[in-house]
């Protein structure tokens, strides 16, 4: 454990992508199997100890540690594993560090009832850093700046290999990954994997920018919609289904629907909506089925799934990816006519001639409830990452509201000394003619600089007026101008409204409570009705 809670340590106070990198490279080089691979599975969120939960930590420090001090002390530090770790009271004895390999096999096959005296065991055995990396191990939340798709580059840098020959084995493999290992290292073959599962990574776009706009010829692009779902990719053949999420999560068992259509052969990447009587629904529609592990036959009713198709990567056992854009699309046309895919159509190309028509369809795409456009060069082969220039999202701009902050929360990592998640809320009229009241419309936690976010945290700490746990009500004096894509009816919210993706734009110091937008603001950007929700 030592080695890997040093790597740990080292990740989160290291800013840099590169030395991050550097850092993962010279751990991945050094440290042995099995270690280094089950460190490569915490990285990558492949572990899961599925007997081992948050709520045992909380249970087995409050064993030994006062309740009230741990409750303050977990209020002040805002992450629980840090805070165990500092305030865990070793018993003496005959203690001994576990290796982290020893961590992984015993909580793999241990029964619930037997995980707290594991931990317990172990946290006695350990220094500080060591139980804030064994509690990290467990619970998965590692919140160290490393994505999964670092830790794969660092792989391929380490060892002079392809990152797309790692993503492409990478789901035919788990921990502790012994293959792969040996694969990179040159003494042994590439994993033979079934091309079945394999998960292609995504061709991604750039965001347009003017200075995009000004050096392009839009002529050698085309437009299609961009269509405000979760994109996927569909790999299917001989009997087989599998859906994956962009970063290569398998959500078959979440669509199922879906996956039962895919009675082809072929790779395709897509959008995965909710459609109802061929008009695409709102994102918060589809929220309701993301994430499900039970899918009842009220979701599969009430929202049902549906794929507009973007492109093909495999025909078969046929690579098109190295095709042009043009003839990939008409490979796509033609095996969507061949198959007629239940549940799935193909995103059509937008005719148009010059910028000006460009920029008017983009300007049309909020009151169709669509997110912008997609620019792809009619050229471009199908390049895994996001590569400088073939592919380019233009979206609508954002839309703004001013809103009251009534709420502040810790955050996690490096943000747990900060109050850095805002509730904010907007006016509404108060029952029986009483004046106004706010209620809650969103939440957002990024969009400031440090510099703002500490000026936020001074704000928040001088004007609370009532504590819940981790939790700070303020008084409702600052405004906070919203950016935000979309906002759709929602009944689960008190508000009735949901909005997406909201984002602090800027902090209005200069602007009284008072003046703030109103709810009736929001009702009418909504983008659906209260009939409209199932």
């Amino acid at each position: 454990m030592q080695t890997f809670s040093e790597l740990l340590d080292r990740l989160v106070f290291t800013s840099g992508r590169n030395a991050k990198l550097r850092l993962l490279g010279q751990y991945f080089r050094e440290t042995p199997d099995p270690a280094r691979g089950y460190a490569l599975g915490a990285l990558t969120a492949s572990l899961d100890f599925r007997e081992a939960k948050p709520g045992q930590i909380r249970e087995l420090v409050t064993q030994r540690v006062d309740p009230v001090l741990f409750e303050w002390s977990y209020d002040y530090v805002g992450d629980l594993a840090e805070t165990v770790s500092l305030i865990w009271p070793a018993a003496h004895g005959a203690n001994r560090a576990p290796a982290l390999d020893e961590v992984v096999a015993e909580l793999s096959r241990a029964r619930r009832a037997e995980v707290p005296e594991l931990m317990a065991r172990w946290l006695d055995a350990l220094e500080p850093t060591g139980r804030w990396a064994l509690l990290k191990l467990i619970t998965g939340g590692l919140r160290v700046g490393v994505s999964e798709r670092l830790t794969k580059t660092a792989l391929a840098e380490a060892f002079g290999a392809d990152v797309q020959a790692i993503e492409e084995v990478w789901h035919g493999l788990t921990a502790p990954y012994d293959d792969l290992f040996a694969w990179l290292e040159g003494h042994g073959e590439r994993p033979a994997i079934d091309a079945r599962l394999a998960f292609r990574p995504l061709m991604l776009a750039n965001p347009l920018e003017n200075d995009d706009l000004a050096r392009i010829d839009v002529g050698q692009y085309r437009a299609e919609w961009k269509w405000d779902g979760i994109r996927i990719q569909l790999v299917a053949g001989q009997g087989t289904a599998r859906i994956f999420s962009r970063t290569g999560e398998d959500i078959s068992a979440t669509f199922p629907e879906i996956a039962d259509a895919m009675t082809f052969d072929a790779v395709l990447d897509g959008e995965l909506l909710v459609m109802r009587h061929v008009q695409v629904a709102p994102f918060n529609d589809l929220q309701q089925r993301l994430n499900r592990k039970k899918v009842t036959k009220k979701l599969l009713t009430d929202y049902p799934a549906h794929v507009r198709l973007y492109d093909i990567l495999f025909d078969g056992t046929e690579d098109l990816r190295g095709l042009a854009f043009d003839d990939r699309r008409a490979r796509l046309n033609a095996f969507a006519e061949r198959e007629g895919p239940h549940r799935m159509d193909v995103s059509q190309l937008l005719p148009f001639d010059g910028l000006k028509d460009l920029r008017a369809m983009r300007e049309s795409a909020r009151e169709n409830g669509i997110e912008g456009l997609m620019l792809k060069r009619a050229d471009s082969a199908y390049v895994a990452g996001r590569p400088k220039g073939p592919w380019f999202k233009w979206k609508r701009d954002p839309l703004l509201i001013d809103a009251v902050l009534m709420y502040a929360q810790r955050g996690h990592g490096k943000r747990s000394s900060f109050y850095s998640d805002y509730t904010f809320g907007t006016w509404r009229p108060a029952p029986a003619g009483q004046g106004w009241e706010l209620v809650p419309v969103g939440k957002a936690y990024f969009g400031f600089t440090d510099q703002e976010l500490r000026q936020l945290d001074k704000w928040v700490r001088e004007h609370t007026v009532e504590r819940y746990g981790p939790v700070r009500a303020v008084a409702p004096r600052l405004v906070l101008e919203i950016a935000f894509d979309a906002v759709h009816s929602s009944p689960r919210h008190k508000s009735g409204v949901a909005m997406r993706f909201p984002r602090v734009h800027r902090i209005r110091w200069d602007k009284p409570a008072a003046e703030a937008d109103k709810l009736a603001t929001l009702d009418a950007l909504r983008e659906d009705t209260p009939e409209r929700e199932p």
